[in-house]
């Protein structure tokens, strides 16, 4: 019977046929140990001398890292075994032997291994950190579609900027420039309209010309936006939706967090409700920790929203924003006009911002103001001034980055791990 190596607990006892390569072997004078992985796990096959043919046993020795096979065998439980369970090999039918496998067992360096990364996605930790954001992306689907929201595709090329800044990649569309998006935000906010509750999962592109542990030139996005929703109520949101993924893959990738050796204590701490702190009271709290050099009006870098979260052990939402330092759409709170109503989500351990969020101007002549201030005179914004003309409401959204989310959830030291094929400043290859 043919399976995969994540089903052969259904088949104790019995004999399956699994296509497999050779992620590694050893021998043990009679005995060969095929260490042998399938895509959706490992398993170790064995294979005795005195209980195959001579052919099999031939075959088992001429196999090298990589090769690739047809292997037939009983499975046998054994609860020593990294799966809970072995095979004991009967035959042995080699697809391909493969040669000079360049990612041997030892140590080599990030740009060799990023040269090789369509190879290097095969190595057990890459595998489970891969399979990770697999669950982090089906959690996602499953936490929206439960709360009623409603999938909707933003474009890609787009004829303007989502935030009025200029790090776009440009291109040509026929006679008219065009740019790769940025966030799909804008076009989430018009899909709220028309079904309250929306979110997209997309690519997004920035050009900004960083080399930090936390950037990638192209990265995926998670952004919902809701209709007759206030800040505050946003926030709740997002607390609950970051514990779901959390959660989630806690009780659904034990094995893939054990191999990259993440502190899942850690994560059994992430439970909503997040504590929360004003952009006043950070400032105040990084000039008591030695950040001399903050003022009130500044944005945060990387070392303050570490030093904010180094202060817990959860995330931490930092709000309200000077109006100065956030994007054109973003609501000012009434009562206090030069901040708005905004808040960045913090992941704990240096992780950095995952989640900014706001609640969007609804206000038909403040975002005309705005439109004059931030000099959007370009006619590819006409569009996005119409939502408050015909029918507005409050409403908020917020975007996740996913490779973030993915990096602080697996605990890893740079991003580019989150991917499977990363795209930085220097990197286009493979």
């Amino acid at each position: 019977m043919k399976a995969t190596i994540s089903k052969v607990k259904n088949h104790v006892g019995g004999e399956v046929t699994i296509g497999v390569w050779l992620a590694n072997k050893r021998s043990s004078g009679k005995i060969q140990f095929l260490e042998l992985r399938d895509g959706t796990g490992y398993i170790q096959g064995v294979v005795l001398k005195n209980e195959v043919s001579e052919e099999n046993w031939a075959k088992a020795k001429e196999l090298t890292q990589e090769s690739s096979l047809y292997v037939t065998g009983t499975v046998r439980e054994d609860k020593r075994a990294p799966s809970g369970f072995e095979l004991t090999v009967t035959s042995i039918e080699i697809i391909q032997i493969a040669q000079d496998y360049p990612i041997t067992p030892k140590e080599h360096g990030v740009e060799f291994l990023m040269d090789h990364r369509h190879l290097w996605l095969r190595s057990s930790r890459q595998h489970a950190i891969l399979r990770i954001r697999n669950e982090v992306i089906k959690a996602t689907y499953d936490f929206f579609h439960d709360h009623e929201f409603i999938k909707v595709d933003p474009p890609i090329l787009t004829g303007s900027s989502a935030e009025g800044t200029t790090d776009l990649f440009h291109t040509k569309y026929f006679d008219h420039d065009a740019y790769l998006s940025q966030s799909g935000q804008l076009y989430m906010e018009a899909a709220a309209m028309a079904f309250g509750k929306v979110f997209s999962f997309g690519p997004a592109f920035r050009a900004e010309k960083s080399k930090t542990r936390r950037h990638l030139i192209e990265f995926w996005m998670i952004e919902p936006e809701m209709a007759f929703c206030d800040h505050e109520e946003s926030l709740k949101v997002q607390e609950n939706y970051v514990s779901y993924l959390v959660q989630e893959v806690l009780n659904n990738c034990k094995p893939e967090l054990k191999a990259i050796g993440r502190d899942t204590t850690k994560l059994e701490k992430i439970k909503a409700p997040f504590p929360r702190i004003s952009y006043d009271d950070a400032i105040t709290f990084l000039k008591g920790k030695g950040f001399d050099d903050i003022e009130w009006g500044d944005d945060f870098g990387s070392p303050h929203e570490t030093a904010i979260a180094e202060h817990f052990d959860v995330p931490v939402f930092v709000t309200e924003y000077p109006t100065k330092v956030k994007a054109f759409y973003m609501k000012p709170n009434p009562e206090r006009g030069e901040v708005v109503l905004c808040a960045d989500l913090l992941a704990p351990e240096g992780y950095g911002e995952i989640i900014g969020g706001s609640q969007r101007i609804d206000d038909l002549e403040l975002m005309k103001e705005r439109y004059e201030a931030f000099h959007l005179t370009d006619p590819s914004y006409k569009w996005y001034l119409e939502l408050r003309q015909y029918g507005t409401v409050p409403h908020s959204g917020f975007g996740l980055g996913l490779e973030r989310a993915v990096a602080w959830i697996c605990g890893l030291d740079h991003i580019r791990e989150t991917i499977p094929f990363p795209r930085l400043l220097n990197r286009i290859y493979p």
